[in-house]
């Protein structure tokens, strides 16, 4: 086994080490998300942690790690007695991105419950991490019902299986903690919400720090027994300071003081229901255990609500996790607690309160960003043809737009298709393991040979060849392919606005029925890919308002860029379907025969089947109907920039043609 990275070698990242810390002295404080770029040393430090934890009592042979003194009673590998039993290290494991949900949860023999009605329990990853961690990285690439089986069996502290009336039930609890880069697309905010606590980490930008990150790892790598051999006695230390915590833990009084802070800070920020003030408080009262005291102080709840609260102030994918520090101050003095809150605690290592200082912990506003524009709404100097990028209006919800037929891509919620949850449409034989069981259809098949089979009793001679997988229907996630026109003729400051509003309430569609989107655009005399097709609608949505116009309008480039795009994403994920986006008033110039070179560009979209939609945004008393064309030449359909503003981009659009002259309603 290879030896971890210490964790207090681990340089900065001091919030990240104190959330770990903390949900390491009290599990229910609910987990840790870590959010951040690449290289941070996420996975470092959550894989260093595990030797710090102390080594865990369990029944000797028991699949379900049980502790002797109270053994689970439903532990399928039960029941046991109580008594002594043997000391191991507490494990740390992995869900790798790709898993399966009976990797994830267990599985059971199906054959052998039908025809033994044995419970033929194979165990999955939570009976693995029960009482130890449970690591996911990149979870925000997880699949969402993955998602939505763990969080639940980190809620319950259990984990349940259930295939067709036959059921096991085995207890999980363990510390879960999630990495990700918020780059690559972002967690459901109801998702969110199920992690206790989150942190955002940065590379420092300290050169010293940064030698010093160098210089430990060249030293880990060249000889990591050795490097972990200096840090030894650290170690040590932070390890009997967990376990002396764990003990001091019960005895942490929450005072009326402290708890009507916690609400109030809760109430003020607006955060959705009560998770919220009960993982500020366990995480007030492991601050004040961890700092060695017995009452909980108001320095312990404000790091708690820096590290509990940021996650749960987002209301959509395009607001900045944050908390406004100068608000949380002034909600803190205004709700003091009693007097013994003004005491200052202990210092030790983290801190009394585990409290960074002002350059560190959470960082960032109530709202992303935004770049600044013209104080008159008056072309900018940007460049030669070339003005200031304009706002998007505010978004609005949106009527679904789907691509016809039925898919075999990712879970989503937008088309229609063959996935593994959603309704029952018919059987088939298993391919591989069996994970849905048609009963019906088993039944059917073990029929008509139960009299050559020999069957004497009231049971079902089963065999193998016999079971039958249910196909089930439910809704995929589509590449959304926005080809944005940003050349002068879109240049009007209203006009655009509109369609950076509309485009923006797209993405918010995409975000929600768990898309891919990407972003071309074309002006001048090119095109260009302002996002590859990504995961994550906030860099979209960041780079649609920065977006500049001006220039001519090479439509053909446009198309033939956002065809390249299709093709290469088909390679990497055959399986997703594409809708393609076109916001454009239909204009093409620049360049020998543009009108015509857009034609023929368009038309390899027909050919090939693509689903598209063109927003046509024509204004004025006189339109020349270019953008209804090129949607007849896509083999779409088009909804005018009018339609589009009065309610919703799909205001009066219902169908999306899968083939020229055609058009098939959306669901």
């Amino acid at each position: 086994m290879s030896t971890p990275f210490p964790f207090t070698a681990v340089v900065g990242q001091d919030d990240l080490r104190l959330a770990l810390l903390l949900n390491a002295v009290s599990p229910a404080v609910g987990g840790v998300l870590v959010r951040g770029e690449k290289g941070t040393a996420k996975s470092t430090a959550v894989r260093a942690l595990s030797a710090l934890l102390p080594a865990v009592d369990v029944v000797p042979g028991c699949r379900f790690s049980c502790a002797p003194a109270a053994p689970d009673p439903n532990c399928p590998d039960g029941p046991h007695e109580v008594g002594a039993g043997t000391q191991r290290p507490a494990r740390m494991v992995e869900l790798p991105v790709g898993a399966s949900e009976d990797r994830l949860v267990g599985a059971l023999d199906i054959e052998r419950a039908l025809a033994e009605g044995v419970k033929a329990f194979e165990p999955g990853l939570l009976a693995d991490a029960h009482r130890g961690i449970l690591y996911v990285d990149e979870v925000n690439l997880l699949h969402d019902h993955l998602v939505d089986l763990l969080l639940d069996a980190a809620a319950m502290g259990a984990s349940y299986v259930e295939r067709e009336g036959v059921s096991v039930r085995h207890a999980a609890r363990f510390l879960l903690v999630g990495t990700m880069n918020p780059e690559e697309g972002e967690l459901r905010p109801q998702l969110l919400d199920r992690f206790g606590l989150t942190v955002e980490v940065a590379a420092s930008r300290e050169p010293d720090q940064r030698v010093e990150v160098v210089r430990r790892r060249l030293a880990y790598d060249d000889d990591p027994e050795g490097f972990a051999a200096r840090w030894a006695e650290e170690e040590a230390a932070v390890r009997a300071r967990i376990v002396a915590a764990r003990e001091l833990l019960p005895s942490v009084r929450l005072g009326d003081g402290a708890l009507r802070q916690i609400a109030a800070t809760c109430a003020a920020f607006e955060v959705d229901g009560m998770r919220a003030d009960i993982v500020m408080a366990r995480t007030a009262t492991a601050l004040a255990a961890w700092a060695g005291r017995t009452d909980v102080l108001a320095e312990d709840v404000r790091q708690a609500a820096l590290l509990a609260l940021p996650h749960r102030r987002r209301r959509n994918p395009f607001d900045a996790p944050g908390l406004d520090e100068d608000k949380l101050d002034e909600t803190l003095e205004e709700f003091g607690g009693s007097e013994e809150d003004d005491d200052p605690g202990p210092d030790g290592p983290g801190g009394g309160g585990g409290q960074p200082s002002p350059d560190e912990g959470p960082q960032g506003g109530d709202t992303a960003a935004r770049p600044e524009a013209g104080e008159s709404g008056q072309p900018g100097a940007s460049g030669p043809g070339e003005q200031q990028a304009a706002h998007a209006s505010e978004p609005f919800r949106t009527k679904v737009l789907t691509v016809p037929g039925l898919g075999d891509g990712a879970a989503g919620r937008r088309s229609r298709a063959r996935t593994a949850h959603g309704r029952t449409t018919g059987a088939r034989r298993p391919q591989g393991a069996l994970t849905k069981l048609h009963l019906a259809a088993t039944v059917q098949a073990a029929a008509p040979h139960q009299r050559a089979r020999g069957r004497s009793g009231p049971g079902l001679v089963l065999r193998r060849d016999d079971l039958r997988q249910a196909t089930r229907e439910g809704r995929e996630g589509n590449l959304v392919l926005f080809v944005v026109d940003a050349s002068g003729s879109m240049a009007a400051r209203q006009r655009m606005s509109a369609v950076k509003g509309a485009v923006l309430s797209l993405l918010l569609d995409a975000y929600q029925r768990r898309d891919k989107v990407g972003l071309v655009t074309f002006r001048g005399s090119a095109a260009d890919v302002a996002l590859p097709p990504t995961s994550s609608v906030d860099a979209a949505a960041a780079r649609l308002e920065s977006l500049p116009t001006g220039g001519r309008t090479p439509l053909a480039a446009g198309l033939l860029k956002a065809h390249d795009v299709l093709r290469v994403e088909r390679l990497r994920d055959p399986a997703r379907r594409a809708l393609v986006v076109v916001v454009t008033d239909g204009r093409a110039t620049g360049g020998p025969e543009p009108v015509a070179l857009a034609g023929r560009a368009a038309r390899l979209f027909a050919a090939e089947g693509v689903a598209s939609v063109v927003v046509d945004c024509e204004s004025g008393p006189v339109r020349l109907g270019l953008a209804g064309q090129l949607a007849g030449e896509l083999g779409g359909t088009a909804v005018t920039l009018d339609e589009l503003r009065a309610d919703s981009i799909a205001g009066l659009v219902r169908n999306v043609q899968g083939t020229p002259g055609t058009s098939r309603r959306a669901a």
